[in-house]
């Protein structure tokens, strides 16, 4: 009878641990009504238009003007693991040198793409020292061979 609540009290600690480690569901970004999307017209539209309709984009490239991302994503995460992203949408929406839509296009996971990064080192020319070598390399190389200052001057 001793234990019984010492055992409790050891379930309640590894029940309440292993709540706290469920899955982990977020929502981000913008989500368009379709309606809206669907109204959008090629060649009809302008800028204007679309952001009466949508409003503002999500992402403007800073240096483009002719494109515009509306973007939303849900994820899911199990504590402190790397999440997964198990919806996206992206509307891609381009527009021509007059400002009106020339273009829409739908993203989703399946269009996302896992890019590979070169792992392979740049060549430099020069010294390759170590770090004691660089730290002590100049000791030596400046001496008092004249061209300094002396007393009396």
């Amino acid at each position: 009878m001793k234990n019984i609540p010492g055992k409790l009290f050891i379930l309640l600690i590894i029940f309440t641990t292993l709540s706290g480690c469920s899955t982990i569901k977020e929502s981000r970004g913008y989500v368009p009504d379709e309606k809206m999307v669907n109204a959008i017209r090629p060649e009809i539209d302008t800028k204007q238009t679309v952001e009466t309709m949508l409003g503002n984009p999500t992402m403007k490239p800073t240096f483009d003007d002719a494109n515009w991302y509306y973007y939303s994503k849900k994820t899911e995460r199990w504590a402190f693991f790397k999440e997964k992203v198990t919806e996206m949408d992206i509307l891609a929406i381009t527009f021509d040198d007059d400002d009106y839509v020339s273009n829409i296009k739908h993203y989703t996971v399946k269009d996302n793409k896992i890019i590979d990064p070169v792992t392979k080192k740049t060549a430099t020319l020069g010294r390759n020292d170590n770090f004691f070598a660089e730290l002590f390399g100049n000791i030596g190389r400046f001496g008092s061979a004249g061209g300094g200052p002396e007393a009396g001057n």
